[in-house]
């Protein structure tokens, strides 16, 4: 696999001021915004927009951050108001917070020692790891890879949209994908016209990206080929150019791609939410390793594996024969335990029927306790409280969530009423709350109080931030009428649990479910 060269912290230089454009101006080592950001690399460009990536240093803070630099002449009406158009969206999308897009953590317009040119800037968190180019840089990905790598920055195009902010999730370059195997937004800065549906068309064209190793929309960088179309002048589905990619993703991602400017619509596919249904049923989850390991730690890391999985002939003959020790034990067991029955009845009907029955008790002969105990009784678990929880940034009814475990039934704590199920208007990814124990416990049972039936929740660790879809899901239910009891697969002591909605039931021409009581139950940590 090809590699970019190291990257490495240019010389200090103090400059004020510069001669000819910004791009000849900005180079490592370039210091913006009064001396405070020391330009490191430049980690790509987007042309459309005249807009140049960089890696730089905070030398207040000591940190590295993501610049998204605005160029264009200061004299030009025009290009000016697109930069302040660009810094306001940008300034409005630093209160949004999630794991596929890079945090904002400050917006400036340009300061007198900038090079001329510079418009402003956006700065963000840096993210480590690489971009898409390098991702796929010696071939497509794994179906089922593609579809849960992609699948944070399409809960975050989801999430944004909910929160009426655009994240300009539609070059290749200002996405980038994390050492943990995830793909994120890491250059934010949408351009002045950009809409919610240029959000879903980047959706598509990074999901045909990581499906074909091909671009389908313009202006990508040279190095990347571009999507092929047929003689109709349509786009040609992955599912031709690569047979093994599922129906339903690559549906997905030529709908995706559709143009609203001369349909009026996104292809059919007009909401994150509805890429991220389709990634979430087609998602495998191996585990994948840092994107700076080796070549030969690579080739097992199923994020860098360049061509769909082969059937491996030596591991086919060890289950084989695997299977046929484990049959052939299998018999002798069979055989062994029908022997010892067929004896067992001999001697009853040998005996005079004044014999004793051993084991009826509990106890062995001699008096000895049988070594098999009994399973250890459920306990209630105190929770201390609860914690609103929303998939879509806006709590529903935080002020009563304390009435779910206030241990009086009469009391409920309920949704919003939503306009539709799913996607705008609806619940996104989930809603609900998290338990909090009064010490470590492990929860084996969950019993939900509530009248709203057909209501779907699901039971989740929560490991940092919660999330409707992360953690390890311990159980789920269909809410039935009164008492729903929720069997939990946990085998580890925990202090907290995410409980979350994931279907509401219809209410009022809405939608929305309500939950009157919750309690655990489980053993002590």
């Amino acid at each position: 696999m090809t590699s970019k060269p190291t990257e490495q912290i240019a010389a200090e230089r103090n400059e004020s001021g510069d001669e000819g454009s910004a791009e000849q101006a900005l180079t490592p080592g370039r210091v913006l915004d009064h001396g405070r950001y020391r330009l490191l690399s430049q980690a790509g460009s987007d042309n459309r927009c005249n807009v140049q990536l960089w890696r730089a240093k905070d030398g207040v803070l000591g940190r590295d951050v993501a610049l998204t630099i605005l160029i264009g002449d200061r004299s030009d009406s025009e290009a000016a108001s697109n930069a302040r158009r660009t810094l306001e969206r940008a300034m409005h999308a630093s209160t949004f917070n999630h794991v596929g897009v890079a945090r904002v953590l400050d917006v400036v317009t340009q300061s007198s020692s900038d090079p001329n040119g510079v418009l402003g800037l956006v700065i963000a968190e840096w993210t480590h790891g690489t971009d898409l180019l390098d991702l796929v840089a010696e071939g497509p990905l794994p179906p089922g890879t593609a579809a849960r790598l992609l699948q944070p920055l399409a809960a975050a195009v989801e999430a944004a949209h909910h929160a009426g902010l655009v994240l300009g999730a539609d070059h290749p370059q200002r996405i980038r994908v994390t050492p943990d195997g995830e793909i994120r937004m890491a250059f934010p800065g949408p351009m002045a016209r950009a809409t919610s549906s240029d959000d879903v068309r980047g959706l598509g064209a990074a999901l045909y990206l990581l499906l074909t190793g091909r671009w389908a929309l313009g202006d990508a960088p040279e190095s990347l080929p571009a999507a092929p179309t047929g003689p109709d002048g349509n786009l040609i589905a992955p599912r031709t150019l690569r047979p093994t990619v599922p129906l339903e993703l690559s549906t997905v991602a030529v709908r995706a791609l559709g143009n609203p400017d001369s349909t009026g619509t996104t292809g059919g596919v007009r909401t994150g939410a509805a890429v991220l249904r389709v990634l979430e049923q087609h998602a495998t989850f191996e585990t994948t390793g840092s994107v700076t390991q080796n070549t030969q730690a690579t080739e097992s890391n199923e994020v860098w594996r360049r061509e769909d999985p082969k059937p491996d002939r030596a591991k086919r003959k060890k289950l084989l024969i695997s299977l046929g020790v484990l049959a052939v034990a299998t018999l002798l067991v069979v055989g062994w335990i029908a022997v010892g029955l067929i004896g067992m009845f001999t001697e009853s009907n040998r005996d005079s029927g004044t014999g004793q029955i051993i084991g009826e008790s509990g106890n062995r002969p001699g008096g000895q306790p049988s070594e098999q105990q009994p399973p250890a009784a459920l306990i209630k678990v105190p929770v201390t409280g609860a914690t609103q929880f929303s998939g879509n940034g806006s709590a529903d009814n935080p002020n009563r969530i304390r009435f779910l475990v206030d241990g009086n039934p009469t009391t409920e704590w309920g949704t919003s009423r939503y306009n539709q199920q799913l996607g705008p208007g609806g619940i996104s990814n989930g809603t609900g709350a998290v338990l909090n124990f009064d010490h470590p416990a492990v929860p084996r049972e969950l019993v939900i109080n509530s009248a709203s039936v057909g209501t779907v929740v699901e039971v989740r660790t929560v490991s940092g931030a919660p999330s409707a879809d992360g953690g390890t899901l311990l159980g789920a239910a269909t809410l039935g009428n009164g008492d729903t009891a929720i069997k939990l697969n946990a085998d580890s002591p925990m202090q907290q649990i995410l409980v979350v909605i994931k279907r509401l039931i219809p209410q009022d021409g809405g939608f929305a479910a309500q939950i009157n009581e919750i309690t655990v139950n489980g053993t002590a940590g």
